[in-house]
């Protein structure tokens, strides 16, 4: 367990511990590093709803991997409460879970979390820090720059990714890509007043092989759910970046022969600037909704697309086999580029 110090800088943490504690035997919980800071240790957990098997499919949810964004962990952690919960009842819910990998890992960077940072404890912005180099012109600092760690949008040396970025590589390395199909979710905060589902790619404005699979999961999401308030789209239609973590990963995992989606969550944080201005008088205000009331709309309202991606997960052959690749390829080329 952590000191107070610790206690006070991260709730999430706290909240989080108390939840490993009381884990029945069915859910695993991995410390898979330690990071330093100021003389204190904070551990990256990753939970586990069930026993690994290669043979299903995987969804992967992350958070925290921009420290100030912490409202990410935040969500992970309240649906984290929420599954442990149902899990005591719900004989439906435990027969969903036993039909896929459901793997979180909430605080991807707990030591940006505690010190109120973007970055991680070397000044490096973990999303910038990926051995993949923009194929247009990025946008000017924002797309990852080399200039000083004083600076956001550092992007350190790719070539030698920082130890949280190693973390997230061996986990999708030695899990998801061995499972026939595999989703991520990463969580963010702090663009534009709407919820956004972005993917890759952020280094080009060119569409990805697996564009009709996206496309398809966007048309299942909307029909199934069309009072969602969800712009799904690729983050290329709104900037280009250096040393995106998931561009990386997507163009590995296209040598691996399965099938691996990642998607990042960004929630429109301006939205709760707009309604609590003075909010901005916080180093979190950018990134996190301060008024209780607001937090807890947060921490529900991503619910329904958490079970989605589950649904959509376990029953990935099922969607796949009755997909039109060309149609829905020539359907999403027209509305995305």
């Amino acid at each position: 367990m952590q000191s107070k110090r610790t206690r006070l800088l991260l709730p999430e943490l706290i909240r989080l511990e108390a939840l490993i504690e009381t884990l029945p035997k069915a859910v695993k919980a991995s410390e898979l590093a330690r990071f330093s800071s100021a003389g204190q240790s904070f551990p990256s957990y990753l939970i586990e709803l069930a026993t690994f098997d290669p043979a299903k499919p995987t969804l992967l949810l992350t958070g925290g991997v921009h420290g100030l964004e912490r409202i990410g962990s935040a969500v992970l952690i309240a649906f984290l409460e929420s599954l442990l919960q149902r899990l005591e009842w719900d004989h439906g819910l435990e027969h969903q879970l036993n039909q896929l990998n459901l793997l979180l890992l909430p605080m991807v960077n707990p030591v940006g979390m505690a010190n109120h940072s973007r970055s991680n404890g070397n000044g490096v912005d973990l999303m910038r820090n990926a051995p993949v180099h923009c194929e247009d012109k990025a946008a000017f600092l924002v797309g990852g720059q080399s200039y000083s760690p004083r600076l956001p949008w550092y992007r350190g040396n790719p070539q030698q990714p920082e130890a949280e970025c190693q973390v997230v590589f061996d986990l999708v390395r030695q899990k998801l890509f061995h499972s026939p199909f595999s989703l991520v979710l990463d969580c963010h905060s702090g663009f534009g007043q709407v919820d956004r589902i972005w993917f890759p790619y952020a280094k080009s404005r060119k569409p990805l092989p697996h564009l009709a699979e996206l496309y398809r999961l966007r048309q299942l999401l909307f029909d199934c759910y069309p009072h969602q308030a969800y712009q799904f789209e690729p983050q290329s239609l709104h900037y280009l970046c250096h040393g995106d973590l998931w561009d990386y990963l997507y163009d590995e995992s296209l040598q691996s022969g399965n099938l691996f989606l990642p998607l990042t969550l960004e929630m429109g944080s301006w939205n709760w600037v707009r309604k609590n201005p003075f909010q901005l008088l916080s180093s979190l205000g950018l990134f996190h909704p301060v008024k209780p009331h607001r937090v807890k709309r947060v921490l529900r309202t991503h619910l329904t697309l958490f079970h989605f991606l589950i649904a959509a997960t376990t029953s990935h052959q099922h969607w796949r086999r009755a997909m039109f690749p060309r149609m829905l390829r020539q359907e999403a080329m027209a509305l995305w580029y």
